[in-house]
């Protein structure tokens, strides 16, 4: 990625050369149109027309147009006037455009005015443009607030097309881009590289670190693998600068990669989850994004993984992969069952092949009963549906339960029987379920057993055949 205003200021003279050969790059390049230096300085001695116009000169693969960044220590009014005047220069660069073999980028602007980002982000949906971007994000992540970044990210993305790349300019930060990557987000770019390399700032894995704090270099690189962190530190400034941001450069990439492998071994929450738990900003960052309900998070998650998931805490039972089981159940057609049976999670998965289940079947009408295990992740479980995915592949060792069971009070039952033992996690939760659901329900004979040889007895007496 270059800046087309610069060229534009500074090297106007050789435009006909085309960017590629004017910076000895013959990949794909992306153009800013010069909207930094709107941010900073207030103005560009070029209107949007003209430097569209330049940008197709000099052979641009994908050029952002000259928008007016929002920022964030604004107004309100100065931030809806920057998503006008970003939208009118939409308009205009795409009734000026010539060029068919160029995309062309739309940055959505509103700064920390969610409101205003979601307006923008509608009305730019409806614009032809090849990619659209999150303006104005770099002074967010500057100032460490990656919870408002995500919130801006999540007040834009769903809004836009979903068949168009979404980039996230400014994102050089190795906590934040597999979090960003999570919610949609496909391009990226920075100069953090640099910028950090010229305060003698090394990126590491979990953050940056000052360079005169480093002991060691923990990184594989070739830089950092042909000397130690002494060397480094006594190299002429210059040399260090160019060393660090070669380095920086590495590290960032390596974050990509890794994100991208996480994706490809269906391992994203647990790779995202332990990036933002380097700082205490990232982690809030994605508390925000999990409890936000964003879509994004659950339609990237595969139905069924080789893998198991694995749950650590509270925050985890938020997985897509949870939340879309405990949305599922609400949609099971329980109205041919009259009887409900709850049993002890068996350690014999799926509960199907469990001998408790067999057992059960010769006591039961299956037609007529719901036979049903108590999980701590997803409170009761039907037995039909033990085996998908992610019911029996899950690893925990929590004891935090549903507050309100939707199985058991999806209807009134005929008759519920429990089999519940004393050293069973779910005792005590199923017991006050049971309770709650009792008072609501006086009709429902609810009958507990403590053992199997007592529980069979009263399956018997019921006459559930």
């Amino acid at each position: 990625m270059t800046n087309a205003y610069t060229t534009f200021r500074r090297l106007n003279e050789r435009a006909n050369e085309g960017i590629h050969k004017i910076i000895g790059f013959e990949g794909a390049v992306m153009t800013d149109s010069g909207g930094y230096q709107v941010l900073e300085f207030g103005s560009v001695d070029i209107d949007p027309l003209a430097m569209a116009q330049f940008e197709e000169k000099i052979g641009s693969d994908i050029a952002i147009i000259l928008d007016k960044p929002t920022g964030l220590n604004v107004t309100k009014s100065f931030a809806a006037a920057t998503v006008l005047e970003t939208l009118d220069s939409a308009r205009k660069t795409l009734e000026a455009r010539t060029r068919e073999d160029m995309i062309w980028t739309l940055p959505v602007q509103g700064g920390k005015y969610l409101d205003l980002v979601m307006k923008s982000a509608k009305a730019s949906a409806e614009l032809d443009y090849g990619c659209y971007a999150l303006g104005s994000p770099v002074e967010v992540m500057e100032s460490y607030d990656f919870p408002l970044l995500i919130q801006m990210i999540l007040s834009s993305k769903p809004f836009l097309p979903p068949d168009r790349p979404f980039h996230l300019f400014g994102a050089g930060h190795p906590l934040i881009i597999p979090l960003a990557i999570a919610l949609g987000c496909d391009m990226f770019d920075s100069a953090s590289y640099m910028l950090y390399a010229k305060n003698d700032r090394y990126i590491s894995s979990s953050g940056t670190i000052r360079l005169e704090k480093l002991e060691y270099l923990p990184c594989s690189c070739k830089l950092c693998s042909g000397m130690n962190a002494r060397e480094l530190r006594s190299l002429e400034r210059k040399e260090r600068v160019v060393a660090l941001a070669r380095h920086n450069l590495a590290a960032l990439k390596l974050s990509i990669g890794e994100t991208k492998q996480a994706i490809w071994e269906e391992r994203l929450w647990e790779y995202v989850r332990a990036k933002c738990s380097n700082h205490p900003a990232a982690f809030q960052a994605f508390r925000v994004a999990i409890k936000s309900g964003h879509e994004g998070i659950e339609i990237g998650t595969p139905a069924y993984k080789e893998r198991g998931v694995f749950v650590f805490d509270e925050l985890d039972l938020l997985r897509p992969e949870i939340v879309r089981h405990q949305n599922r159940v609400t949609s099971l057609n329980l109205f041919s069952k009259d009887y409900l049976v709850i049993c002890p999670e068996t350690k014999t998965k799926p509960f199907l092949a469990s001998e408790l289940f067999r057992e059960l079947l010769k006591v039961v009408d299956i037609e007529r009963t719901l036979v049903c295990y108590s999980s701590s992740v997803f409170g009761l479980i039907p037995a039909e549906i033990s085996d998908v995915f992610p019911l029996s592949q899950i690893t925990h060792y929590i004891e935090k339960f549903p507050i309100r069971d939707r199985i058991l009070n999806s209807k009134a039952w005929k008759r519920i029987n429990v089999l519940v033992k004393r050293s069973d996690p779910a005792a005590d939760w199923l017991n006050e379920e049971l309770r709650n659901y009792s008072l609501k329900r006086k009709n429902t004979i609810v009958t507990t057993s403590r053992n199997y040889k007592s529980f069979k007895k009263e399956l018997s007496k019921s006459k559930y055949r």
